[in-house]
């Protein structure tokens, strides 16, 4: 089960933030402020960690540097703090999402499922479908013996699709995973990309292929499932 560090000095938003989580299936601990969150961190497995920044002991930007250093998870800041400096502070420390309070706890729900989902994504450095290995690391393509340097968000496209084989991504999600919410363009630069991928990477020379599926967006097949 997917364990949620709730970081907060305000007891009435710890309780909001456990009911809605655990209502989703997470569970929740509990810290009121930064130090006791280093505490729980160094005794309990925790996949994400929701922060206060203006907290007594420790405060979120200083717990937020600790994360960094010491624990390879999401952050996410929830703060009354709303002007760009304090924004900035906080991507400065090491937050990967920002939420100003007060907040629609269902958008709180929208940012975890996304941040773990990306989290999981990067976290997985080899992938390996037939005899290609995908290398997060050092972001490299080994196939057919070769060494393959992809443009960066080629990459990442293909590194998406081929962490979840025969599942079906629409353009927008795939748009999310790889070029981020904040993305201004439109969804053909996805069918860009599957185009160049599918150019380097053609079926008959590789155990798997990008395919179309009408009205609803792309999937990575390999060769066991053809």
């Amino acid at each position: 089960m997917i364990t949620i560090l709730l970081v907060d000095d305000d007891p009435h938003i710890r309780e909001l933030l456990r009911f809605y989580l655990q209502k989703e299936g997470y569970q929740t601990i509990e810290a009121a402020d930064g130090q006791e969150a280093l505490d729980q961190l160094e005794e309990k497995r925790v996949q994400l960690a929701i922060v206060d920044i203006m907290m007594p002991n420790v405060d979120g930007y200083q717990l937020c540097e600790e994360i960094r250093v010491y624990y390879d998870i999401p952050v996410i800041m929830l703060t009354a703090k709303g002007e760009i400096s304090d924004k900035e502070k906080a991507y400065h420390a090491g937050t990967d999402d920002y939420i100003v309070k007060p907040f629609e706890p269902k958008e709180v729900l929208f940012r975890i499922k996304a941040l773990l989902r990306r989290f999981q994504m990067i976290n997985e450095e080899m992938i390996t479908i037939g005899n290609t290995t995908i290398n997060r690391k050092s972001y490299e393509v080994q196939s057919n013996g070769k060494i393959i340097i992809l443009p960066l968000k080629e990459f990442e496209l293909l590194a998406q699709l081929a962490s979840y084989p025969n599942r079906i991504f629409s353009r927008e999600q795939l748009i999310e995973f790889v070029w981020g919410n904040d993305y201004e363009g439109n969804d053909r630069t996805v069918d860009v990309h599957i185009k160049r991928l599918r150019e380097r990477f053609p079926s008959d020379k590789h155990d798997f292929s990008i395919q179309t599926v009408r009205g609803l967006g792309y999937k990575l097949e390999t060769d066991s499932n053809k």
